[in-house]
């Protein structure tokens, strides 16, 4: 079983993934708690900073995690990397090959995810941890652009649950 979350910045993807991890229902169940903060940790230029390279080891990261057996847990998945690569592309940051090679991808790969939790951006303020970004118009782009993935692809968004409300609400929505 592949669960992963998805969504813009400061969502709560990562709290709620830490949360899991402590339930044990989840127990048998392998977490990927980086995909973005990883590829940043090796002095890759993340976020609205990014360009082909840093999609090309996210977009790898994400390859890697979509084929790890059993019940697995991800931070991020392939629609993240999808919809970031398309908004660097947009503002001339990626190449058009490389939006090509995302598109591909997430084609491959999108089928391969059981549920996807979408984390809800409108219970969530945009707080800093030191590496995300807090551009509120760059989270604005992000959101818009997941509302019009969702509506131009119902096959995924049939096995989308959205998340919202409070960290507990939203604990209970994943049980």
């Amino acid at each position: 079983m592949l669960i992963s979350f998805t969504g813009a910045q400061c969502t709560g993807k990562s709290t709620l993934l830490s949360r899991m991890l402590s339930d044990s229902k989840f127990r048998k169940c392998t977490f990927i708690k980086e995909v973005t903060r990883k590829v940043a940790a090796q002095g890759i230029k993340i976020n609205a900073d990014g360009d082909n390279i840093t999609q090309l080891f996210i977009l790898s990261e994400h390859l890697h995690n979509h084929y790890l057996p059993g019940c697995v847990v991800l931070d991020r998945c392939i629609l993240d990397g999808y919809i970031y690569t398309k908004w660097l592309n947009q503002n001339g940051k990626v190449d058009d090959w490389v939006l090509d090679h995302a598109t591909k991808l997430h084609d491959i790969l999108v089928d391969k995810l059981d549920v996807i939790f979408y984390t809800n951006p409108i219970d969530v303020d945009l707080v800093s941890d030191g590496q995300r970004s807090v551009d509120v118009k760059f989270r604005d782009d992000i959101i818009n652009m997941y509302g019009t993935y969702f509506d131009s692809h119902p096959d995924v968004y049939n096995k989308t649950v959205t998340l919202s409300g409070t960290v507990d609400q939203r604990m209970k929505q994943i049980l």
